[in-house]
């Protein structure tokens, strides 16, 4: 006869049901779904033992967090070992995760199953959870459950701010859009202005420096020598801005209005502000992968380290990378073409754009781009799981590059991998030691600051309180000049006018009121007999 036990974790609580023994586990599993269903008929195959409710919500956080991670915790630990029978042979624990069955078999020795009966008794209970647990309503499960599902997300989602790799991965799919609509706009302005002055193109190549100029020139008969210096300041070259200024006097374009000038203007400016935003971005992009992946970034480039972090996903999913899925990232189009045709696989993927690949030989190129993807993997790893992000082993991997490079050009052998990086281990530790002074004399000047601020609130507060005291001081000062004297004689009814509350003061007065005006009727009436 085998025991079966079954712990479920609730955001309420820790609760472990017993199913009735049987000889062999699998005969439950046709009771157990007839009677999932119905409460009654799963109160007869499931009973509750034990439920330990959290105490707090910051302690079914932690918790949770013990159980995602596989670790068990001190109140699970309680409930188990209070709550499950001695014999720990004959005992079974079914638990719904795997990682905390392998913990509780290595610490508290009992058994433990996952799926199949284990499975369909969990859907069960919680299904009918609240009805199972007494005083336990549906409604303040649900609010637990949502409280620590925000709790627990708010946790996971907390990463530090400047590590965030998802503004890269946007930065440079920005970057890569604003290239093609950059390429597509001037290609536009070009064939527009084209009309009015065809020879322009020729002389000048680049994007940028024709829209600027077709925004410059506007009508090429209103070109003169006055307009040289403009030229040459947007060309940079005189000799180039001497010859924009001899085609517009024998251009063959035709003639323009002035309204499609304007029009032509206003998409040029367009254009020079998209390229201009595009530089802002690409520093922008630099600057966040120096914080991110300074190595990865120091060894093949900010771009193409981007579009390595991009395509994986994550800075962690690269990292989780082997080399040869390094080395044909972004080619798996040919890869998959290459096994169904049986032909050769490719041998680089994005890292093809960074410098190295493109210096090799072509005999070389296989063999550096593999080199480089096994460097790739490593300085991303240095960057994704390092406390304090530095670029010396990205610049130590580089030169390492570099020598592979020499070597298949010239033969001359290159260092040791082992040597290299224990030079780069104590350059990283003298750097990371640098920058821990930095964030403690920081965290110092900080704590020095809202001291002072602190004291100077209390001393502000101080000095009000004075303030308000020394005013309340002479007030009361001069109404006690102010009372005379004569007050303090007493009435008919023995008692002084100020000691008497205000209520039997409003009585005394309506009652002499009444007095006056009876004597008066009483006058009134003797008058009217006389």
């Amino acid at each position: 006869m085998v025991l079966l036990h079954v712990l479920f974790e609730h955001a309420a609580g820790y609760a472990l049901f017993a199913v009735r023994e049987v000889e062999e586990i699998s005969l439950l599993l046709p009771q157990v779904e007839e009677s999932v269903l119905t409460v009654g008929k799963f109160h007869n195959v499931v009973k509750l033992v034990a439920f330990a409710p959290f105490k707090s919500a910051q302690s079914a956080l932690e918790n949770i967090n013990a159980v995602s991670e596989g670790v068990l915790h001190e109140d699970l630990r309680l409930l188990l070992e209070t709550s499950m029978p001695a014999k720990k042979k004959k005992a079974l624990l079914g638990v719904a995760d795997a990682k905390i069955g392998a913990a509780i078999l290595e610490e508290l020795g009992y058994q433990c199953q996952t799926g199949g009966v284990v499975a369909e008794i969990l859907r069960g209970i919680r299904l009918h959870f609240h009805a199972l647990v007494k005083g336990l309503t549906a409604q303040s499960a649900s609010k637990a459950q949502l409280g620590l599902g925000h709790s627990y997300s708010r946790a996971k989602v907390k990463f530090n701010v400047n590590r965030v790799d998802n503004m890269i991965i946007q930065s440079i799919s920005l970057l890569d859009q604003l290239d093609k609509d950059i390429n597509t706009f001037s290609m536009r302005v070009r064939e527009w202005y084209g009309y009015h002055f065809p020879e322009l193109i020729k002389i000048v190549s680049e994007n940028y420096t024709y829209c600027r100029l077709a925004k410059f020139i506007g009508n090429r008969k209103e070109l003169s020598e006055e307009s040289l210096e403009g030229l040459e300041e947007i060309v940079m070259d005189s000799a180039k801005a001497q010859a924009i200024l001899e085609a517009s006097r024998s251009s063959m374009g035709m003639d323009i209005s002035p309204l499609d000038l304007i029009n032509i203007e206003s998409f040029s400016s367009r254009v020079i502000s998209l390229s201009e935003y595009r530089k802002g971005l690409q520093e922008y992009l630099r600057s966040k992968m120096s914080q991110v992946a300074p190595s990865l970034s120091a060894l093949i480039g900010e771009v193409v380290g981007a579009r390595l972090i991009s395509h994986a996903g994550s800075l962690t999913n690269l990292a989780k990378y082997p080399a040869s899925t390094v080395q044909i990232l972004g080619a798996e189009k040919a890869l998959f073409r290459a096994l169904k045709t049986r032909g050769n696989t490719p041998k680089y993927g994005l890292i093809f754009h960074s410098t190295f690949i493109g210096r090799a030989a072509a005999k070389n190129k296989g063999r550096i781009s593999r080199y480089l993807a096994n460097k790739c993997t490593i300085a991303s790893r240095i960057d994704c799981f390092s406390e304090v992000p530095t670029s010396v082993f990205g610049d130590k991997l580089r030169e390492q590059v570099e020598e592979r490079l020499a070597f298949y050009e010239t033969g001359e052998p290159p260092r040791k991998n082992l040597e290299v990086m224990k030079e780069a281990v104590v350059e990283a530790s003298e750097v990371v030691a640098q920058v821990k002074r930095k964030q403690e004399k920081k965290e110092k000047k900080k704590k020095k600051r809202e001291k002072q601020r602190l004291e100077a609130l209390a001393a502000a507060a101080e000095e009000v309180e004075e303030n308000d005291i020394e005013p309340k001081k002479k007030k009361k000062k001069k109404k006690q000049q102010q009372e005379p004297e004569t007050d303090s004689e007493p009435e008919e009814n023995g008692l002084e006018e100020d000691a008497l509350p205000k209520k039997k003061r409003k009585l005394m007065v309506e009652a002499d009121e009444e007095k006056k005006k009876k004597k008066k009727k009483k006058e009134k009436a003797r008058d009217a007999e006389d």
